[in-house]
């Protein structure tokens, strides 16, 4: 098998010449690159990228943690850090952990084995400490805000960001909304804040009289619109869904039951979907896509930062 010793025998020059031609190293003779790179090419040689990884310490590769690869949030998040990092050159690998603690605190490891040189965590399964218990502070770059000062940080406010969808809905004249979450255990920033968004709003608790859990698609909006419509104990003149698509649900069942938009039943959707342009429902955009860019450009700056990214609110003529 060929190997750098051979090569270098070849080109008549030393090991560590070509050593720095395989790791484009500038400071290489033209004549002496030329023939090192025909030699390569002669024996269609492929150099061993772990090796050489390992031996100048970086792999110009970054780690994305995620719950999962088929959510608009996290497709538009991953959809910023791949094109930030595109441009400088950087590989990226999407690491997908079903929420599983375990399986996230092994995506870890990869960063003591130098598979990787940072981890951008999209949604996290584990509280801060266990993840640095596994990883150092500057390896890690979270897309939710952190208080700890040595952290870094692109974040979205989504307490604010969520008053000003409750408040929008509000100052239309609605008074028994509901409203959708995602994940409903303690640690998802999202569900706490939309929670707290809505009782400061309205001035009274969130139950399940007016939230369901666990929506995430169409069909999640439109069985979140048959429990508000059809089994709730009040029913709701308007609903705020956790996405576009849950909207898009709840709008159709909506249409199927002679519902009026918005003059029976309002809709406010989340992300700024496609699916909302094309049936004009009224969405908050978090802008996830500048989320994922802020968060590459902290993780490549080698600097402690935290970036926060505005929201904006779409009207449309579902609200």
């Amino acid at each position: 098998m060929t190997n750098i010793k051979e090569i270098a025998k070849r080109a008549g020059v030393s090991v560590t010449t070509v050593s720095r031609v395989l790791n484009q190293h500038p400071y290489v003779a033209a004549d002496k690159r030329e023939r090192v790179e025909a030699i390569i090419h002669e024996l269609d040689y492929i150099p061993n990228r772990s090796a050489m990884n390992l031996a100048r310490g970086k792999t110009n590769t970054v780690g994305v943690i995620l719950p999962y690869t088929d959510h608009p949030w996290f497709d538009k998040i991953t959809s910023g850090i791949l094109e930030a990092a595109f441009r400088e050159k950087y590989s990226v690998t999407l690491l997908p952990t079903g929420y599983d603690p375990k399986r996230e605190l092994k995506h870890l490891e990869m960063l003591k084995t130098k598979q990787v040189d940072g981890i951008i965590i999209t949604s996290r399964a584990n509280p801060f400490q266990s993840l640095l218990e596994v990883a150092e502070v500057e390896q890690l770059v979270f897309c939710e805000e952190t208080e700890q000062p040595e952290l870094s940080c692109a974040y979205i406010n989504r307490f604010q960001a969520f008053q000003d969808g409750f408040r929008f809905i509000q100052n239309k004249g609605y008074q028994n909304v509901a409203f959708t979450t995602g994940r409903t255990d303690r640690i998802s920033p999202s569900t706490q804040n939309k929670i707290a968004a809505f009782e400061e709003v309205f001035a009274t608790k969130a139950n399940r009289a007016n939230m369901l859990n666990n929506c995430y698609d169409v069909s999640d909006g439109e069985a979140a619109a048959e429990y508000f419509l059809e089994k709730a104990p009040v029913k709701p003149d308007a609903i705020y869904a956790t996405g576009d698509e849950v909207a898009a649900g709840i709008f159709a069942y909506a249409r199927k039951n002679g519902l009026r938009v918005p003059e029976d039943l309002a809709i406010l959707g989340q992300e700024n979907l496609p699916v909302s342009e094309v049936l004009e429902i009224s969405t908050l955009d978090h802008h996830l896509k500048r989320l994922g860019t802020a968060a590459f450009s902290i993780f490549h700056s080698d600097k402690v930062q935290k970036q926060k990214i505005h929201h904006e609110l779409v009207k449309r003529k579902s609200l």
